[in-house]
């Protein structure tokens, strides 16, 4: 396939685009807003050309387009390349609202292109591990999900995403990956949630640190508790996923990573802390990439697709509210997302 990178970002360089390689896949074209800066990066990254012309990008000859700009230009990446006959995958939050992200993915479906989020958790060999002892009910019914996704943010990424950007702060960044990733294992939907958010240090516009409780409902409307705690503050705490189920509990170590690192420890039955074979550790991107390719080519979906990409965002938007106002937030399963 050949690709438009829309959006000259960290994560297209480090990520995507190795990945792409690796499948035999070309991006060949970059977009940016900055005509010296996106040439300079294409050059670096041994991409054929780079423009400040979404149109003209889009106008190569491309298949795909991955959008990668920041949060508050998703929209507009999309809509272009959906308009172009593009198939795209778009960085998460989808948009920095959920008018704006229901608009894209109604918008691609009446295109009939391929339209996936960039939910990369979803590839994870200790995730999917998850949700397999959810699935097969090794765990029982599920009645509680413990998310720790807690880092130091890098350096290089310390811009928009610590200011009062449309889309920037740790609840878009961090909390809305914990709502896909905790979707994806369990197939419970988040109803409600209450946030408490602070300013630890880094944050310019608002929280860099927030505790998020909830409450998910799934078949039998018995319920489970969520509780996450997401952070660009926290130098040595390794995340973590922990699902808590009647027959038994789980724990992923290093789980909300882009690598395939991670352990699943399971206790059952009194057999407290047995390993779980988390099967291949194959590159999260690399899987997620193929996985969309296949999509293209009529074969199943997309790991993440465009829906899973508005509920997710609908919960982000939902604890954004809750740190706002103060209170408690309820969502219905399907509150402006049908």
């Amino acid at each position: 396939m050949r690709w438009a990178l829309i959006g000259a970002s960290d994560i297209a360089a480090t990520q995507v685009l190795p990945a792409l390689r690796e499948l035999g896949h070309e991006a060949v074209v970059v977009v940016g807003s900055d005509g010296e800066r996106v040439a300079d990066y294409a050059a670096r990254h041994g991409i054929r050309r780079g423009t400040v012309s979404v149109e003209e990008a889009l106008g190569s000859g491309v298949d795909a387009a991955y959008v990668s700009t920041t949060n508050e230009r998703h929209a507009a990446g999309v809509h272009a390349a959906v308009g172009a006959g593009c198939h795209v995958l778009c960085e998460k939050p989808l948009a920095a609202s959920l008018d704006q992200a229901r608009a894209m993915v109604d918008a691609a479906a009446a295109a009939g292109v391929v339209m996936g989020t960039n939910h990369h958790l979803r590839n994870s060999p200790v995730i999917r591990t998850l949700r397999g002892l959810v699935a097969d009910g090794t765990l029982g019914r599920v009645v509680g999900v413990r998310v720790a996704h807690t880092t130091l943010l890098p350096e290089r990424l310390r811009g928009w995403r610590l200011g009062n950007e449309a889309g920037a702060g740790v609840v878009l960044d961090l909390t809305v990956h914990d709502v896909d990733t905790v979707r994806f294992i369990t197939g419970m939907e988040v109803e409600e949630v209450a946030a408490i958010g602070m300013a630890q240090g880094l944050s310019t516009g608002g929280a860099d640190a927030v505790a998020v409780a909830g409450r998910m409902s799934g078949p039998d409307d018995l319920g489970a508790t969520l509780h996450l705690h997401d952070a660009f503050t926290t130098p040595h705490a390794p995340s973590a996923v922990e699902v808590f189920g009647t027959a038994g509990s789980a724990l992923a170590t290093n789980a909300m990573s882009q690598t395939p690192d991670g352990e699943v420890v399971l206790n059952r039955d009194g057999a407290d802390g047995v390993l779980v074979d988390v099967g291949e550790r194959e590159n999260l991107y690399v899987r997620g990439l193929r996985a969309f390719a296949d999509a293209v080519a009529g074969h199943g979906e997309p790991p993440c697709t465009g829906e899973d990409g508005v509920r997710s965002l609908a919960v982000a938007l939902a604890v954004v509210e809750s740190l706002t106002s103060g209170k408690r937030i309820s969502l219905g399963i399907t509150d402006g997302i049908a």
